[in-house]
């Protein structure tokens, strides 16, 4: 194995800390020409400012080792270390550090100061910077302009013509853990924003983009975005669930609709695509696979996935009648499915990857 392959490996690591909404950096314990641990950022979800990278893989490692020096070890990262990850470092006894992108902003291997060159310092770990610095440098700069843009897109004022359910409707909803994003610059989006859940892995092998019928959203499909395989996209479209809710009906025709959702792909850029339309989506899925025919594989209809909690949160996106103006231009429908089971969702889940498969 050659540095660029363990960094490839610690590429992996960051792509899934970017997945999870950290921050994307990765690392990868090697001795002997051994993988011993590996380690992503993870301080948000855990709360630790020290939860970096580099310091999760020297702690699974030296657990491994059962030592907390780590002689003849040698770890790989994405972005140059920190201050505390390069001490922690030099307390390991690392034999060698290797990593991708400069940090010019608080980098300790070069950048900013150069913990490893201090001659005070009782021990000497060597330092190569610059390996796959470009793509590391991608996959940072990526993640960060995706944050500015949601940043941007959640703080677009309301139009005067429109109206927002307020976050308390949807307070207390069984299974609705998912990150809220939004999209709202959109030329053909005339100033509305747009809700979506966007879950899965960031660079996947197969996307999926599932539809909600008249009068559902996105919060339907919940119990499938939350098996892994595929990255998931479901939109609340404008006038239902989080989305903003013009006050005129005559706003909500498939092809708008439909040209919302492919100018928000156009900026995604998700890849190849699966259509997942629910009950009563069916034409703006055909619609949408006719204007962009070469970035959908396939209309995959996903099962009924309404069920007793779904139905007792359906009225929660519209408390009054100035919020319905789509449900009276696509109809109010009573949902009396039951839903469909675990092992349903799964199947479909396995039909809809082979879409995928060259």
């Amino acid at each position: 194995m050659t540095d660029i392959d363990w960094m490839q490996q610690a590429l992996a690591e960051a792509r899934l800390a970017g997945a999870a909404g950290e921050v994307p950096v990765g690392a990868v314990l090697v001795k002997d020409g051994q993988r011993i641990a590996v380690g992503r950022n993870a301080p948000v979800a855990l709360h630790d400012p020290s939860a970096h990278a580099e310091i999760a893989a020297l702690r699974a490692g030296s657990a491994a080792m059962g030592n907390y020096r780590l002689d003849g070890c040698e770890l790989f990262v994405t972005l140059e270390p920190c201050a505390m990850c390069a001490g922690a470092m030099l307390h390991a006894r690392l034999a060698r550090v290797v990593y991708g992108a400069p940090d010019a902003k608080t980098g300790a291997a070069g950048s900013v100061i150069d913990l490893f060159a201090q001659p005070q310092l009782n021990h000497r770990t060597r330092l190569q910077g610059g390996v796959l610095a470009d793509e590391c440098a991608t996959v940072l700069q990526a993640f960060f302009q995706q944050r500015r843009s949601q940043t941007r897109d959640s703080a677009q004022p309301l139009r005067d013509d429109a109206l927002r359910t307020p976050d308390s409707r949807f307070a207390g909803l069984a299974d609705d853990g998912f990150a809220s994003n939004y999209v709202s610059g959109l030329p053909v989006q005339c100033g509305w924003r747009m809700h979506y859940v966007d879950e899965g892995p960031r660079e996947p092998e197969a996307t999926v983009l599932c539809l909600h019928g008249p009068g559902r959203w996105a919060y339907e499909f919940r119990h499938l975005i939350a098996l892994p395989g595929p990255r998931w996209l479901a939109p609340d479209l404008i006038g239902f669930g989080r989305s903003d809710k013009p006050k005129r009906a005559a706003v909500h025709t498939l092809a708008w609709h439909r040209d919302v959702l492919i100018g928000w792909l156009e900026r995604l850029q998700p890849g190849p695509v699966l259509l997942a339309p629910a009950d009563g989506a069916a034409p703006l899925a055909m619609l949408l696979q006719d204007a962009g025919s070469r970035r959908f594989v396939g209309v995959l209809p996903v099962p009924d996935a309404m069920d007793g909690a779904a139905r007792a949160a359906w009225q929660a996106p519209f408390p009054d009648r100035g919020h319905a103006a789509a449900l009276r231009a696509w109809g109010d429908p009573t949902p009396d499915a039951s839903g469909a089971s675990p092992a349903q969702a799964r199947a479909w889940i396995e039909t809809a990857m082979g879409y995928f498969t060259p």
